[in-house]
């Protein structure tokens, strides 16, 4: 979710024709009502040349930054040498390297067996692919998901995501899924254990289900990192009871929490993975559904799309790759996120009254603040001192943060001030 707010104006910006011609479904510009112009790696500059510092990094979709050199140059040779762009499931030279290199540098090193499917050019594509080929294999309709997960914005995907707002905008019944308490969401629940008893009782009313499916950080959900712990019985229990296990890696995945993949700390071993946003590591659309090669039952385009062979994703895509040739790259983010987090506690332990819990992983990271619109308010202040973030969370009681995972630790500093003093600002407002 995002903050939103009328008012806005560092300097008034003509935004007159997206609110006479674009939908009233428009949202990040109302939260952010600017004309943005250029960007290079964690900041954006606006029309009337005011700089930004990103936190916010398309949602997750910049883990490299903006206009990342090394892609930005692969892209323009690939155009100006007439590469193909679209091409359908076609085999072209372009997938051809992005599969050789992906298995060779992400797959491999993890001792990862998957086959590899393109189903659409984006998140909500890859969990519908899923969804639809756990209960094809399976036989079985049921998914089981969390509380405050988030999973995309069509009807497969909304029928295990737990926003009431996103779900009602379906406007018909969301079938097929069972939701239990994820991990730390009340102390008082045991939600494996609830599960394993709906599992093992006859008469629990649930049915056995095709998958579980689970987010290991809860992005849109509020940043609710679930313990190592707890992905391993998870993982367990979907073991014994011969039940897929899902791993939407959409926003955590790509190096967001540290390591390429976010389940990697936790030793589990998913039966398929979701990948978009940074997967092609430029902005670019793009979404691989990643699955067990015993899983492979589709038939020749059983499950298909149009734009499933972009062809500029798999060339960024593949540039990307480099990142992740060495170790190097993940313990950088590792420890700028260790330091973020410490930066954070700080602020946090310095108004208590105002700040209950700092939490995440990695680069995801956020700040819960339980007062009504308290949040919102934050990030509008930031934004106005040039720092773009946006809010997560049921309530959009959660300042999240998602910077691009190259920034320096100079960025990081000036940022981590806009949001002390935005947050100083917020207060005396809502006060």
């Amino acid at each position: 979710m995002i903050p939103t707010s009328e008012t806005m104006d560092p300097e008034k910006t003509d935004m007159s024709v997206f609110e006479e011609v674009e939908s009233e479904v428009r949202s990040y510009c109302r939260s952010f009502p600017t004309i943005f112009e250029k960007a290079k790696g964690y900041k954006l500059w606006d029309r009337q040349g005011r700089e930004y510092i990103d936190f916010f990094a398309g949602a997750g979709t910049l883990n490299y930054g903006h206009n990342e050199s090394g892609m930005q140059k692969r892209l323009i040779e690939y155009l100006t040498s007439d590469g193909i762009v679209h091409s359908l499931d076609m085999a072209t030279s372009s997938k051809e390297e992005f599969l050789s290199r992906f298995q060779d540098v992400i797959l491999k090193p993890r001792n990862l067996e998957y086959k590899v499917m393109f189903p659409g050019p984006t998140g909500t594509n890859a969990v519908e692919s899923a969804l639809k080929l756990a209960r094809k294999v399976t036989g079985r309709q049921t998914v089981v998901s969390f509380t405050r997960g988030f999973h995309g914005m069509t009807l497969g995907s909304l029928a295990v995501t737990g926003n009431a707002f996103k779900r009602k905008g379906a406007g018909i019944p969301l079938t097929g899924a069972v939701s239990l308490p994820y991990d730390q969401y009340n102390e008082n629940i045991d939600s494996l254990t609830l599960l394993e008893r709906y599992l093992e009782d006859k008469g629990s009313g649930v049915d056995l289900p095709a998958a579980v499916i689970l987010e290991t950080v809860q992005g849109e959900g509020g940043i609710n990192a679930a313990s190592f712990e707890w992905l391993k019985q998870v993982e367990q229990i979907c073991r014994r009871y011969d039940v897929l296990l899902i791993v939407d890696d959409i926003q955590a995945g790509c190096g967001r929490t540290g390591t390429f993949f976010s389940f990697e700390p936790a030793e589990i071993q998913p039966d398929i993975v979701c990948l978009s946003k940074s997967l092609s590591g430029y902005g670019v659309p793009f979404a691989v559904t990643l699955f067990r090669p015993d899983l492979d039952t589709w038939a020749p385009g059983e499950h298909n799309g149009t734009f499933r062979g972009h062809n500029l994703a798999f060339v960024a895509a593949t540039e990307a790759l480099r990142f992740w040739e060495t170790d190097a790259f993940s313990r950088e983010v590792q420890r700028k996120g260790d330091r973020v987090k410490a930066a954070l506690q700080k602020i946090a332990d310095k108004h208590p009254d105002l700040i209950t819990q700092v939490r995440g992983r990695g680069l995801m990271l956020g700040m819960e603040f339980p007062k009504e619109g308290l949040a919102d308010e934050v990030c509008s202040e930031a934004f106005k001192r040039g720092l773009i973030m946006e809010t997560s969370g049921p309530n959009s009681e959660v300042v999240k943060l998602l910077p691009p995972l190259i920034i320096d630790d100079e960025g990081l500093d000036k940022g981590l001030g806009i949001l002390e003093e935005s947050i100083e600002s917020a207060a005396k407002k809502i006060s």
